[in-house]
C-alpha cells in the first residue's frame, strides 16, 4: 500500500492499541486535533478520550504522568510536539525514565515511548526545528531510534512500544509527507537496533539517519553518474549504534562519510568517526570525515537551506575523502 510517512505512523500507532489496551497515547492537541502534524488523526474518535488523552502543555508533566503510569503496567506513548519542546521534560527522562531499570536492579522497568518531530526543512521558526538526538543517546538506559522512511516508521514505532526498555521515538519531520509502498502485514525486516545498507558501493561510505538519509541516497546517485561507488547505510536506531554493519562496510571501501542535522561538534558523527577509527584503523584509506548544521543556534526559516546538509555539501566530503 502506497502511504505517506505520517499514516504510517498513525497505522503503527493505531495496530499497538488495539494490540494491547494497557497502551495509552498522550499529548498536546493529539486528540481532537490529531496532532498538529495530524499523526494521530482520528485515533481519540476510535479509542476514546481515556487511550488518546490531549494533556495540559506541559512536557515535564506529560512524560511524569507516562512515567508514573508505566510503573503501574501501562505502555504509554507521549508525543512532544517540537523537538525544542523537549527541554522541560528533560530531567523527567534523563534522571527517572532512564534509571528506574538499574536503580531497581532490573526489577522494575519503564516500557514509555517518547515521540519527538525533530530536524528542520519545514521553514518553522525557532524551537521547532532542533536535533536534540545526541542528549538522550549520551544517557546510558534509553534507546533512541529514528526512521527515514514510511516503512521503518510503521515497524519501528511497534516495536518501540512493545519494548520493556524506555524508547526516544525521533521523527524526521521534513518527511512526513514522502511516499512509499508498505505492507502492514508483514513482519519487520530488520530488528530495532540494526542499521541497513540502502545502496551497495564500493569506494566509500555514507552513514546517515532520519532527514539525511533521502539527501545521502541522492547524494549517491549523483556519485555514481560521476562514475564512484558509494555504500549508503541508515543507522535507525542511534542508542545502541549497530558499529558491525559501519565496520563492515568500512573494510570494504576504507573510507566513511557520516552525515546529520545536528552539529558536527559534540554530534553522533563524532562518536560514529571515534569508534569506526578504533575499529577500522588499518582498513581506512582516509580519516573519517563529518558533515551536519554549523555550530550555531538553528537559524531563521530563510536560511534554513544553508544551514542543513545538501547533496553539494556531502558529495564535496566524498570528494575530499576520495582525493585523500
Amino acid at each position: 500500500m502506497i502511504t505517506t510517512f505520517a499514516n504510517a505512523l498513525n497505522t503503527g500507532l493505531r495496530r499497538a492499541l488495539e494490540d494491547d489496551p494497557k497502551v495509552v497515547l498522550m499529548g498536546e492537541d493529539i486528540g481532537k486535533l490529531g496532532g498538529v502534524f495530524r499523526v494521530t488523526d482520528t485515533l481519540q474518535k476510535d479509542f476514546g478520550d481515556h487511550r488518546v488523552v490531549d494533556t495540559p502543555l506541559a512536557e515535564s508533566g506529560i512524560v511524569g504522568t507516562a512515567f508514573g503510569m508505566a510503573l503501574r503496567g501501562y505502555r504509554p506513548v507521549c508525543e512532544i510536539q517540537f523537538d525544542g519542546f523537549v527541554y522541560p521534560a528533560f530531567d523527567q527522562i534523563v534522571s527517572q525514565v532512564a534509571k528506574i531499570h538499574y536503580r531497581t536492579k532490573g526489577k522494575v522497568i519503564a516500557p514509555i515511548t517518547i515521540r519527538i518531530p525533530f530536524g528542520g526543512g519545514i521553514g518553522s521558526v525557532e524551537h521547532h526545528s532542533e536535533s536534540p538526538e545526541a542528549y538522550f543517546a549520551h544517557t546510558a538506559g534509553l534507546r533512541v531510534v529514528s526512521p527515514s522512511n514510511p516503512a521503518d516508521a510503521y515497524h519501528l514505532v511497534r516495536q518501540a512500544i512493545a519494548l520493556d526498555d524506555p524508547v526516544v521515538f525521533f521523527e524526521p519531520k521534513r518527511r512526513y509527507w514522502d511516499k512509499a509502498d508498505v505492507d502492514f502485514d508483514a513482519p519487520p525486516e530488520l530488528p530495532m537496533d540494526r542499521a541497513r545498507v540502502c545502496v551497495t558501493g564500493e569506494d566509500a561510505t555514507l552513514v546517515a539517519y532520519g532527514g539525511t538519509v533521502a539527501t545521502a541516497l541522492t547524494a549517491a546517485k549523483i556519485a555514481a553518474e560521476e562514475g564512484h561507488s558509494i555504500e549508503v547505510i541508515d543507522l535507525r536506531s542511534l542508542a545502541p549504534i549497530d558499529f558491525d554493519t559501519i565496520e563492515e562496510s568500512v573494510g570494504k571501501t576504507g573510507r566513511l562519510v557520516v552525515v546529520h542535522e545536528a552539529p558536527v561538534f559534540g554530534g553522533l558523527g563524532a562518536e560514529i568517526a571515534a569508534r569506526i577509527t578504533e575499529r577500522c584503523f588499518y582498513h581506512l584509506e582516509s580519516p573519517v570525515l563529518r558533515v551536519g548544521g554549523f555550530d550555531i543556534p538553528y537559524p531563521p526559516a530563510k536560511l534554513e537551506k544553508h544551514h542543513l546538509p545538501d547533496a553539494d555539501r556531502i558529495l564535496a566530503a566524498v570528494d575530499r575523502s576520495l582525493a585523500a
